[in-house]
């Protein structure tokens, strides 16, 4: 072999690695190593939290991380919960501590254009909300000028807050931030701050189980939209639409009426629309790396969508959020938790 082809050679085989190295998917990575590495919160009652009774995480984001570890792997036990804050969970993704975050983000475009994530669908809406204790005496915002405004790092709300007190001509507000919503709290009760400012439904979860929730208030303003979703690594569809496809599979389940409960039942179901959603006898599985029944798998493990709302939002918790009339209920109650067709 002459120098130009082993030119030649080594040219083919650094392509080849190349190639190797685009077509890996974290998806692939996950079913090799058996194990779901997902990142969430541990301070957000109704969303990620560390029960300190049960020592068990729980919350709407903690429930869709085992969703994803049972369509995966088959099993919703397979999932370690790496804690992450709102300044480490784009870098917790970037560098490989875990293959997806489900924790109370945002979705906005600025994050998708410039930190390299893609976000899954939207699994709650929300607003910016601002809470005070009730004896203050404060009823609105306006109320608030020249007051001193606490939130977590890394968050959306710093600017929301920036932007709210510039578009009254406030100059002696200030904002102080926090790691996570625990000393946030904390900074709001001790008066460090004279306002706590996060998602309405995080100020509802810490009001609702604190000792005495009388105590809080939150005001009636919504200062800006706050969808939430989970979110991955930038530019691997493999793992984004297996991903993205099992959320649809939970908000479907709630329309189609198959719950956690019935799933027996519904196995044995003739309709064929039925049949290939559960991956009975073929499925939509395949066409995502997973199995057939990883819809079914994600719902025998943690129930539909409303089931997951109603055990970590629903009216028998502290921090009850009522869908009715918000876009957190089904499109065909007016909502906005939708799915797109599947057949």
């Amino acid at each position: 072999m002459n120098f130009k082809h082993i030119l030649m050679a080594g040219t083919f085989a650094g392509a080849a690695l190349v190639a190797s190295h685009a077509s890996a998917s974290v998806l692939d990575s996950v079913k090799q190593r058996g194990t779901l590495n997902c990142g969430t919160d541990n301070t957000a009652p109704g969303f990620g939290y560390l029960n300190t009774t049960t020592g068990q995480m729980e919350g709407l984001d903690v429930d869709f991380c085992k969703a994803i570890a049972a369509a995966v792997l088959g099993d919703a036990s397979k999932v370690k919960f790496v804690t992450v804050t709102d300044k480490s969970r784009f870098d917790a993704v970037l560098t490989n501590q875990v293959d997806v975050v489900f924790a109370h983000t945002t979705i906005k475009p600025a994050r998708e254009s410039s930190i390299a994530i893609d976000f899954l669908p939207i699994n709650f809406y929300d607003g910016t909300g601002v809470m005070v204790k009730t004896e203050s005496g404060v009823a609105k915002f306006d109320d608030l000028d020249g007051a001193t405004f606490c939130t977590t790092q890394g968050s959306v709300t710093e600017t929301v807050l920036t932007s709210a007190f510039k578009a009254r001509g406030w100059t002696a507000s200030k904002v102080l931030t926090y790691e996570n919503l625990e000393k946030l709290f904390a900074a709001l009760n001790s008066g460090r701050c004279n306002a706590m400012s996060t998602d309405k439904s995080a100020l509802a979860a810490w009001a609702g189980n604190s000792p005495k929730p009388a105590d809080y208030l939150i005001l009636p303003d919504t200062l800006d939209k706050s969808p939430f979703g989970g979110f991955v690594v930038a530019n691997d569809s493999k793992w984004r639409n297996a991903l993205r496809w099992t959320s649809y599979g939970l908000f479907q389940a709630e329309e189609s009426g198959i719950s956690q409960g019935n799933l027996d039942e519904k196995l044995k179901s003739e309709d064929p629309f039925v049949q290939k959603f559960l991956g009975v006898g073929g499925g939509y599985g395949k066409d995502f790396g997973l199995p057939d029944d990883f819809v079914a798998q994600a719902i025998k493990a943690v129930g539909n969508y409303g089931e997951i709302y109603a055990r970590n939002l629903g009216p028998d918790t502290r921090m009850f959020l009522d869908r009715k009339g918000t876009p957190n209920a089904l499109w065909t109650e007016g909502g906005a938790i939708y799915s797109p067709l599947w057949n």
